[in-house]
This record gives structure tokens, C-alpha cells and sequence, in this order.
């Protein structure tokens, strides 16, 4: 995802893409979407048809922060004081409009480096917020496929290969997570292997977060049915989350409780 995206020959009326689509199929973003995204959205259960077809009705044009944050989550906390803002979506890092987020380009490159992709499916960007979220419907949060390819650098070497991720200035995995002693060739499943793309999402929230001189959350939707199921990976993962700041912009959301806010 960090360079710039092939536009796609479909049309923004192409019925390929309208099957999966309940409404806005007019809009700019489908021609500059990537084809895996479009390709997924020609199925209505696809979690990218569901993010869209959830979050593009009740955002016309912008989402409210103080309603967001007024639904009931299924882990966070809701704040006494629920300040309000008008929530400008990005799927995919498009705007409804086709118009590319400033400074993500530079953030992706900067936390995940051009050799190793970084997808995040919906930002949502305010006046002072920027909320990164990770959006599931059947899937669950990715582990480090290099670690699950037996090619970690850190436990399956070469002994000169190092991880981006603990090696980089500051050791963000280090520093930011308790993910325990650096991994090594005898070392156990590691956390940061198991938390790969929550943690990796946080530390573009916080760098996008920066550049942008916003205040960076991470939320992750998905069924209330799947809640359970995912329960115990979300609070290792929220336990091992070093800053305070940082733990408390966590939140969980399900798909059920956004289809009830008032569409547009």
C-alpha cells in the first residue's frame, strides 16, 4: 500500500462492483480503489462490502465523533465528557471523492517501509481525532507472515537479518509493546508474531497521528456474534499496549451497533 494505486477500468456504475453495493456506487473512489478492493465487493458478506455499506450511509459527509463514541462498545470505555467532531471517512486511504489522505503516503513508508505492505481499511479523520480503524467480519486480526513462513529474521535468520520493527530507531515493538526479550532462534512464538497487525496499525495511528497534529485511536469492529471468540487475543494484545494515551484511544466496536445510528 505504499505506492501510489493502478487505477481501475471499471466504470463507478460497473454492476461487477454494484452487486455488493447498497448505495453511493456513483462515487469517485471507485475509480481509483485497488482491484483487490473492488474485487471483494462484488460480495455483499465481504467485510469490505460490509465497511462500506455500513459506514457510507451514515457519512454524508462526515461522521459525528460524539455519536460514535456514545454507542455502547463491547470494550472501552465511553467518556464522561463526549466531545463532538465531524468525521471525514477514507476507505482504503480514499475519500468518498477519490481524493488520497495527505501524508500517509509518507506515514506507511515510514512504519512499514516499501517492502512490506501496510492495508489499513477505514480512517477517520477530524479536527483534532484521527481514528485508524481495523475492520473484520469472518477474518481475524493478522499474525507476522514471515514468522508463520519460517522466515522471521529475528528467530529463523540469517544471522545478519534483523526485523524493521525491533531494529528501526526507537525499537517501536520494544519500546511501545510489552512483547518481551527480542525474539531469537530459541525463542517461543513471539507476542509481537501474534499481534502483528494490531500492533503494526497502532504505530501508523500514532505516526499519521503526528504528522497531522491530530490525536491517534485504533478501533476495531467487528460481529457481535464474533465478540467471544476474539475476546482473549484483544485483551493480550490491549494489555501489552505500553502507553497509557494509547490504551485508553483502544476501542472495540460491533458492525450492530453502527447500523444503528441514523443514516445521512
Amino acid at each position: 500500500m505504499t505506492g501510489r494505486r493502478a487505477r481501475s477500468p471499471h466504470s463507478p456504475r460497473s454492476p461487477v462492483i454494484s452487486r455488493g453495493i447498497l448505495a453511493g456506487s456513483e462515487e469517485r473512489v471507485f475509480r481509483v480503489l485497488p482491484q483487490s478492493v473492488l474485487a471483494n465487493m462484488r460480495h455483499a458478506r465481504h467485510e469490505s462490502a460490509l465497511l462500506w455499506n455500513t459506514i457510507y450511509p451514515r457519512a454524508q459527509p462526515r461522521l459525528s465523533l460524539r455519536a460514535l463514541l456514545a454507542l455502547r462498545p463491547l470494550w472501552g470505555s465511553t467518556p464522561q465528557v463526549q466531545p463532538d467532531e465531524s468525521l471525514l471517512p477514507y476507505y482504503w486511504g480514499f475519500a468518498a471523492d477519490g481524493q488520497r489522505l495527505g501524508a500517509l503516503e509518507e506515514s506507511l513508508e515510514a512504519v512499514a517501509g516499501r517492502a512490506d505492505l501496510l492495508e489499513i481499511d477505514l480512517l477517520l479523520v477530524g479536527q483534532q481525532t484521527l481514528i485508524v480503524v481495523e475492520a473484520k467480519h469472518l477474518a481475524s486480526a493478522g499474525v507476522c507472515g514471515r514468522y508463520s513462513r519460517l522466515r522471521c529474521p529475528e528467530v529463523h535468520g540469517p544471522a545478519e537479518s534483523e526485523c524493521h520493527y525491533w531494529e528501526r530507531p526507537g525499537e517501536p515493538f520494544g519500546r511501545l509493546f510489552d512483547f518481551g526479550v527480542r525474539p531469537t532462534a530459541e525463542s517461543d512464538p513471539p507476542p509481537c508474531s501474534r499481534h502483528y497487525q494490531l500492533a503494526r496499525t497502532l504505530l501508523l495511528a500514532r505516526d499519521l497521528g503526528a504528522r497531522m497534529g491530530l490525536i491517534p485511536h485504533l478501533w476495531l469492529i467487528l460481529p457481535r456474534s464474533r465478540w467471544k471468540e476474539v475476546e482473549p487475543s484483544w485483551l493480550d494484545f490491549a494489555e501489552r499496549v505500553r502507553e497509557d494515551g494509547d490504551w485508553r484511544r483502544l476501542r472495540v466496536l460491533s458492525w450492530e451497533s453502527i447500523a444503528r445510528l441514523r443514516p445521512a
